[in-house]
């Protein structure tokens, strides 16, 4: 699994650098405010936003499931669309159209179901969802992903399962000793391209709550 999965991601954001200048990947990402730093996990709320989104089913093995996925919203990025527009590539996956190319987002989005896998792009902010090219292909769905709760976990590293995994773990671990719930499944987010370090990646796990945690003085004041 460790191998399949990089080596999908890996062939995923190894695209994005055909398209994307080594100068700056100044791309747009969702945006959030920080509501809560608990240790290592913090606490966002994102603002909506609208995803291109591909389900890949898990007979595929996770890391051939991401690269078809991502295959798919290339294609759509790339002009595969109703205004045959080129939308530049984001990380995670998700877009923006600057002079009739749609600019890629960060992070790449990876949810597993427990049927397969949602793979996503953020679309740019100047889209809505009436305004944003439709996909060709009928695999590929334009989704509001409305303003949401979510506790996150950043690190750098390796893209593989293990690394994922272990800090699953401790975002799950996290959440549960301060008394709140996960709703729904753990997202993975990866922002970098392959020809960045390892040491120097942002991935990201994260996983939509209800509320932050109580802090301690406001336990005190309820007790």
């Amino acid at each position: 699994m460790n191998n399949l999965l990089k080596s999908g991601i890996t062939s995923l954001l190894k695209l994005a650098i055909v398209f994307i200048p080594m100068k700056a990947l100044a791309i747009e990402s969702p945006e959030y405010s920080v509501i809560l730093e608990d240790g290592k996990v913090e606490y966002r709320q994102y603002e909506p936003y609208i995803v291109a989104e591909t389900f890949v089913s898990n007979s595929s093995g996770a890391g051939s499931a991401v690269n078809e996925g991502f295959m798919r919203l290339f294609r759509y990025i790339t002009g595969n669309n109703s205004s045959q527009l080129d939308i530049d590539m984001t990380a995670p996956v998700q877009q923006t159209v600057v002079s009739e190319e749609i600019a890629m987002t960060a992070p790449v989005q990876r949810i597993e179901a427990p049927e397969g896998w949602h793979i996503s792009f953020m679309l740019p902010g100047k889209f809505d969802l009436d305004s944003a090219p439709l996909p060709d292909d009928q695999r590929i769905k334009l989704r509001q992903v409305p303003g949401q709760l979510m506790a996150v976990v950043r690190y750098s590293g390796r893209w593989t399962e293990r690394n994922y995994e272990k800090q699953k773990t401790n975002l799950l671990k996290s959440i549960t000793e301060v008394d709140l719930e996960p709703i729904g499944e753990v997202e993975f987010a990866a922002y970098d391209a392959p020809y960045v370090l390892p040491f120097l990646r942002r991935n990201e796990v994260m996983v939509k709550v209800e509320s932050v945690p109580l802090s301690e003085t406001a336990l005190a004041s309820d007790s």
